[in-house]
């Protein structure tokens, strides 16, 4: 029988291979005839298909991507640890940071990934359920103010660390810090973004019923 640690070994190697999947250079190049990254932000993401290939494609890329981080955490259930236990939350985020890590860093498109906003959420799906609602709540709120994609992520993954901390009060003190490092990677990334967002030059979406007679 697999021992433990080796166990665990594999199931962060195959979250890690799982999220390293390039959704937005699979989409692009085998569809659309392009690379996604040569074009807009020269990401891999969702928000950069939005921009380039529209919302149908952008749409599929984010709904992948998420499964990504959803699946990547219940591989925790393949492990030896009791549902619920500090030893399978804390696997489940180790799985789930291996996925985003994947996004970003995918072994299958030359290390060259997206920023893993969609998989992260996909992670947090996976792991609180309500918590990730909560997010998508924020996101869609500040998404219709602004239409900035890049300030709606930015002010969910800052609401995340809230919300575990003070609405939920998560007693895990290893998915608090997940959750403030979380905060802290999305802004970090997201720096070219607040950038162009305190100049002025941020792209916005277009509003939804603009969107729809377009498509008319």
């Amino acid at each position: 029988m697999m021992t433990t640690s080796l166990l665990i070994a594999a199931l962060v190697v195959l979250a890690y291979l799982t999220g390293s999947v390039p959704t937005a250079v699979l989409v692009s190049t085998r569809i659309y005839g392009i690379d996604i990254r040569d074009y807009g932000s020269h990401n891999a993401g969702a928000t950069n298909t939005f921009r380039i290939l529209g919302s149908k494609a952008g749409t599929a890329v984010m709904l992948v991507d998420m499964i990504k981080g959803f699946l990547a955490v219940k591989l925790a259930l393949f492990s030896h640890f009791a549902i619920g236990s500090v030893n399978f939350t804390n696997l489940q985020v180790v799985l789930g940071l291996a996925a985003v890590l994947g996004h970003i860093f995918p072994i299958w498109a030359d290390f060259r990934g997206g920023k893993g906003i969609a998989t992260l959420f996909g992670m947090i799906l996976g792991i609180q359920p309500l918590v990730a609602v909560c997010l998508v709540g924020v996101f869609m709120l500040m998404l219709w103010v602004t239409r900035y994609v890049s300030l709606s992520s930015i002010t969910a993954s800052i609401a995340f660390p809230v919300l575990i901390v003070f609405i939920f009060r998560e007693p895990e003190i290893s998915y608090r810090t997940f959750a403030i490092a979380t905060a802290c990677m999305v802004v970090l990334t997201h720096h070219k973004n607040i950038g162009r967002l305190l100049h002025g030059n941020e792209n916005k979406v277009p509003p939804f019923r603009k969107r729809r007679e377009e498509e008319d």
